[in-house]
């Protein structure tokens, strides 16, 4: 069964170009160096799944015309990068008039429910918020047709999700994985994978790591995302192995699913 991922931003959390920079990346015109900040769309058998919703959530949708629906959402972890557009839902539930359920671990939700807790709450008459409801990922579930593996992954000390959908795994935000992971990971068709810059960082694979990481997984084809302006595109993919390359906003893959067991 086949099922598309669109990869909406690749860069880090300050985004590329970053402000204040005047480096070669930050003032290059090529479009594969902008990159807004780090979340996929997936593409399923009946429906669209954004996994985390960045703050240019809405723009990112409208340029790679993903803007016609949404019908679920996973989130790795609440840091801001990875949540702080989760509003912008609320074009598609206005759409609708039905609740868009997103997917998160407890200790996710319960940020989740602080920091949106207004969504809990009435619009007052001429307003409108998002129709979201909340759901805590407790092992793997069926949603838009396919099955979703949450896997366990540590963002430096802070344990946060990672995400399996048959042949393709999302690891962002990455500085460990644990054993019972790893084995899931391994021998996949295609790994997106974190590798924010060449310098090692604390909470974070540089590209050193993240590369021996891949020649320990051995994916058919991995990409690299979550980068920051110490990449140029074509530069770097001029180095790297012949199986990986770095993500760009808009890249899409094409990978099979497992089907949903129900």
């Amino acid at each position: 069964m086949k099922a598309r991922a669109i990869v909406i931003g690749s860069g880090t959390s300050t985004g590329v170009p970053m402000i204040g920079c005047r480096c070669p990346v930050c003032l290059s015109d090529d479009p594969k160096n902008q990159r807004a900040r780090p979340a996929i769309a997936i593409d399923a058998p009946t429906g669209r799944i954004l996994v985390d919703a960045p703050q240019e959530l809405r723009l990112q949708l409208l340029r790679f015309g993903l803007d016609d629906r949404m019908d679920a959402a996973l989130i790795t972890h609440t840091h801001a990068d990875h949540i702080f557009g989760l509003d912008d839902l609320r074009g598609f539930t206005e759409m609708t008039g039905r609740a868009i359920p997103v997917y998160a671990e407890q200790a996710a939700l319960d940020d989740l429910e602080r920091v949106f807790r207004y969504i809990r709450f009435p619009a007052p008459a001429g307003a409108s918020k998002p129709l979201i409801e909340f759901h805590r990922i407790e092992g793997d579930f069926d949603l838009c047709g396919l099955r979703v593996e949450p896997l366990r992954v540590y963002h430096g000390d802070m344990p946060i999700l990672a995400f399996r959908f048959g042949s393709l795994a999302y690891v962002t935000d990455v500085k460990r994985i644990p054993p019972e992971s790893w084995d899931r990971l391994s021998g996949l068709d295609f790994l997106i994978l974190d590798a924010v810059r060449i310098a090692p960082h604390p909470t974070h694979y540089n590209l050193e790591e993240a590369l021996a990481v891949i020649a320990e997984l051995k994916p058919k084809r991995a990409a690299l995302t979550h980068l920051a302006h110490d990449f140029d595109h074509e530069a770097t993919n001029r180095e790297l192995p012949a199986s990986v390359e770095l993500c760009y906003d808009g890249m899409t893959i094409e990978f099979e699913a497992q089907e949903a067991l129900r």
